[in-house]
């Protein structure tokens, strides 16, 4: 089983998470910021990892600290579980539709991180999150998972429909890109 755990501690969080890889989609999440709780969930369930996800953060402040936390925390603890990168696909483009939204996903499990995010809201928040924050979440994954993704909103009307859909083939594509189909590296350099 390819597993990661993280802990970190600051003055503004604490945040604990794990990760399976070759989970079933088994979430237990409580970042205190309830639609980040939801999109979590939904990633564990669409790309079939066990997430276990714990934030104790300054919210008082705002909503800044605790899902960037999250985000680093995320990205250290896929690092750890993909390991090596011996034998993943490497690479994944997943279009997922919600409602009326068409996102997708592409990615290469590079060791190079990149974020392109090309997502607009017309809402400052959904629930209690700022849409702003979700840049940072996957700029602060991909620093720390060091992957290169990019994130594309095709078209939609409603904010929530749209970074659903985002999740969504975030999940499918990040599991389908750690999918293990061989012995060797996926890369002519011989490493990643």
């Amino acid at each position: 089983m390819r597993k990661g755990f993280v802990e970190r501690n600051t003055l503004e969080t604490k945040v604990k998470v794990k990760i399976n890889l070759d989970g079933s989609g088994k979430a237990d999440i409580d970042t205190g910021i309830g639609f980040l709780d939801h999109m979590l969930t939904l990633m564990s369930f669409h790309g079939k990892f066990d997430l276990n996800v714990k934030c104790n953060g300054d919210l008082y402040v705002d909503d800044h600290h605790t899902i960037e936390d999250l985000g680093i925390c995320l990205g250290e603890a896929f690092k750890d579980a993909v390991g090596d990168r011996i034998g993943i696909r490497r690479y994944s483009t997943v279009y997922i539709p919600m409602d009326e939204a068409l996102a997708y996903t592409s990615l290469d499990i590079s060791n190079r991180p990149y974020l392109v995010f090309n997502v607009n809201f017309e809402s400052e928040k959904i629930g209690n999150m700022c849409t702003q924050m979700f840049k940072e979440f996957f700029r602060a994954f991909v620093n720390e998972s060091r992957i290169t993704l990019h994130i594309n909103l095709l078209y939609g009307e409603n904010d929530h429909h749209k970074i659903e859909a985002v999740f969504k083939s975030f999940a499918r594509a990040l599991k389908e890109g750690c999918e293990i189909i061989s012995n060797d590296i996926s890369s002519s350099k011989g490493v990643l």
